[in-house]
C-alpha cells in the first residue's frame, strides 16, 4: 500500500508540475504575441502566482516522492534510467530557477508599462526571449523522464 500512494503522489505531482509549466507556457505565449500590454500585465501576474503555488511546491515533492519509491522498490540509485532521470530532472530545474526571476521582471516590466499606457518596451523582449530559450530544454527534459519513467528504460 505505501508503494502506491507513493507512486500516486509521484504521478498526481508530476501531472500537475508539467500540466501547470505547460499551460503557462501556452498563455504566455499566446497572450505575448497579442502585444496587448494589459492581458500580459494580467497574465504575467497570474503566472508568477501560479508557480508559486503549484510549480514550487511540486518540484520539491518530485524529487522526494522519486525517492520514496526509489527506496520502496529497492532500486540502485545508479540504475541507468533513473540515473538519467535524475540528471534531465536538474536539468529542467537548472532552467526553471532562471525562469521564476525572468517571469517576475516579465509581470513588472508589463505592469509599469500598462501603467504608463505605454508599448512593451525592448527589456520585455530581452526577458522573454530568455524565457523562451530556458523552456524549451526544461520541456524536452520533462517529455524524455516521462519516457524513461514509463519504460523504465527499455531500449537504452
Amino acid at each position: 500500500m505505501e508503494y502506491i500512494i507513493a507512486k500516486w503522489v509521484h504521478v498526481l505531482s508530476s501531472t500537475v508540475l508539467f500540466g501547470t509549466g505547460i499551460g503557462s507556457a501556452f498563455y504566455l505565449l499566446m497572450t505575448t504575441l497579442t502585444r496587448d500590454v494589459r492581458a500580459i500585465a494580467v497574465t504575467t501576474r497570474i503566472l508568477v502566482m501560479a508557480d508559486w503555488m503549484f510549480t514550487a511546491t511540486t518540484a520539491i515533492l518530485q524529487p522526494l516522492t522519486g525517492v520514496w519509491l526509489i527506496h520502496i522498490a529497492g532500486f540502485p540509485m545508479s540504475t541507468p534510467w533513473l540515473a538519467w532521470s535524475m540528471w534531465l530532472y536538474a536539468l529542467a530545474i537548472a532552467c526553471w530557477l532562471p525562469v521564476v526571476w525572468l517571469q517576475m521582471r516579465l509581470r513588472d516590466v508589463a505592469a509599469a508599462a500598462d501603467r504608463a499606457g505605454q508599448p512593451l518596451p525592448p527589456a520585455y523582449w530581452r526577458y522573454f526571449g530568455w524565457w523562451v530559450a530556458l523552456g524549451i530544454p526544461a520541456f524536452f527534459a520533462f517529455l524524455a523522464i516521462f519516457y524513461l519513467m514509463v519504460s523504465k528504460g527499455a531500449g537504452l
